[in-house]
């Protein structure tokens, strides 16, 4: 079982790209999530995001000392990456491994779209519950 505590869902209207390219693509997908910004000199969000989708792909985790050696960054870079894939409900750590929260992206963003419906939800409750106490 897998508990995600509190996430950051970040997102932001970029355009898509108009060629089609999987790694352009890959990059606009990061960049709506709030992932890859200007900070990232090096990529290595988005190099450890690759990493991720290489082995969700081969149905297996990686631990932070794997994601190191596979993108030649240190393990506190990755670690630090790691806690804000986390965050965005992109990754779970089971097991001592990290990998994407589902088998796929679609499958990815269908789960953080409930996780944004249900949150949407409990702040439509309290915001009524607040306006009653409120005499509004």
């Amino acid at each position: 079982m897998v508990i995600i505590r509190h996430q950051k869902i970040t997102i932001i209207n970029y355009r898509k790209p108009s060629k089609k390219d999987v790694n352009d693509d890959l990059q606009f997908f990061g960049n709506s999530l709030g992932l890859f910004g200007d900070r990232d000199k090096d990529k290595s969000c988005f190099r450890i995001f690759i990493e991720l989708l290489k082995a969700t792909r081969a149905n297996r985790g990686m631990t932070s000392d794997e994601i190191a050696l596979k993108t030649k960054l240190s393990r506190g870079t990755v670690v630090h990456h790691l806690r804000r894939l986390i965050e965005s409900g992109l990754v779970v750590y089971e097991q001592g491994r990290y990998i994407l929260r589902a088998g796929n992206l679609e499958a990815v963003m269908e789960e953080i779209q409930k996780d944004v419906n249900r949150t949407m939800e409990d702040l439509r409750n309290i915001a009524n519950e607040i306006d009653q106490g409120l005499g509004l």
